[in-house]
């Protein structure tokens, strides 16, 4: 394949805010959303940090503001002064009418919901794509079922022959030659333990995928496991509105089952830490998608929001997993964690956020072509 020049800044810039803006509205809509079916008034919604650069005040005293840096957002509620959350002497001091229209008055389920709306609704946005991928073209089905073993092959080695249907990888059940692919890709030079039916007879063998270097058009590479292998058959099945959301559902899943497996991979050392992509290498693919086609651009939008839902529900403080970890720590003491100790906590958090932003960012610049990467 042909290696393209990546697209120029504007048009990466573009991308970027096209693809961070709708995501970043989408996730603080989830939480304001919920808030105001819970009775919580909004008193800042937030696209980006610092300095307002334009905004304005909605009936309901919302107001709604773009801010200077367009990394995130923010919906603030009454009585939500601080990154903890915590109650502030002012807000002790509201009339009761008042004060139970803030976030703090809330039962804690409430508050829970708040919060979980966010990364649940970005969520909920990829799963709605890829259905409707999954509904405007239909669903490719194909069975685990060997059609091609390639000589001199992983496959080859391990014994596995055409007509073999995988039953099992690494103890997963596959019931897809894509579900195959997914398990093998994640798992570079590394074992996989496979249950075949060969002849009616379940067969185990041991098979080692081999490493695979697979380059883009635009140059950007990733090791991949390989065993050498072709689906015997497949084909496109029209689905209906519930196939199509079960579909999406599915490679939704799938998608958050790869990220949980590549930071373990690179918490164990297996896979290299350049691996790991900040703001700037999300601006770079960002635009690569977007001259590949809409398709691909809003699939990669899909990718990203899951990306976003998932990472936010980590339980560090200052992301909304933290929040909910503090929260299910309420449920099982029946009481909030002391205030000195969240306070030690969410600086703790904004630290290792920081330091994590930092490092990527590095990450980044780093892999950049000027710089050698």
């Amino acid at each position: 394949m042909p290696t393209m020049e990546s697209p120029g800044i504007l048009t990466t810039i573009l991308a970027f805010v096209l693809v961070l803006g709708p995501l970043v509205f989408i996730h603080e809509l989830g939480h304001y959303l919920v808030g105001r079916w819970f009775g919580v008034k909004a008193n800042v919604f937030s696209i980006g940090f610092g300095k307002e650069l334009v905004g304005w005040t909605d009936k309901r005293g919302t107001r709604w503001k773009l801010s200077a840096l367009p990394l995130g957002g923010y919906v603030q509620f009454a009585g939500d002064m601080n990154p903890a959350s915590q109650p502030t002497p002012e807000w002790l001091a509201l009339p009761a009418e008042e004060r139970n229209r803030t976030f703090p008055a809330k039962p804690l389920w409430q508050r829970s919901l708040i919060v979980l709306a966010g990364p649940v609704t970005n969520l909920l946005f990829s799963v709605l794509i890829l259905a409707g991928f999954a509904l405007a073209y239909g669903k490719v089905v194909v069975p685990p079922v060997v059609g091609e073993v390639q000589a001199g092959s992983a496959a080859e080695r391990a014994g596995l022959k055409r007509g073999d249907r995988i039953m099992s990888i690494r103890g997963d059940k596959m019931d897809s030659f894509l579900d195959v692919r997914l398990a093998v890709g994640q798992f570079p030079d590394d074992p996989l333990d496979l249950v075949i039916l060969r002849e009616g007879r379940q067969v185990e063998i041991a098979a080692n995928a081999a490493v695979k270097v697979e380059t883009d058009r635009f140059g950007n590479s990733q090791k991949i496991g390989y065993l050498g292998i072709g689906p015997q058959s497949y084909e496109v099945v029209r689905v209906g509105p519930v196939d199509a959301a079960v579909e999406g559902v599915r490679q939704t899943r799938d998608i958050i089952g790869m990220m949980v497996t590549g930071i373990g991979q690179i918490i164990t050392g297996k896979r290299e830490v350049k691996e790991l992509g900040g703001p700037i290498k999300i601006a770079k693919y960002s635009g690569e998608q977007l001259v590949s086609g809409w398709q691909a651009f809003v699939g990669f939008v899909a990718l990203i929001s899951i990306n976003l839902g998932f990472i936010n529900l980590l339980p560090i403080p200052v992301l909304d997993g933290g929040h909910l970890a503090f929260y299910a720590a309420e449920a099982i003491r029946r009481k909030p964690v002391g205030q000195r100790g969240q306070e030690w906590a969410f600086r703790t958090g904004i630290a290792f956020v920081m330091a994590l932003m930092l490092f990527v960012t590095i990450n980044d610049v780093a892999s950049l072509k000027i710089f050698g990467g």
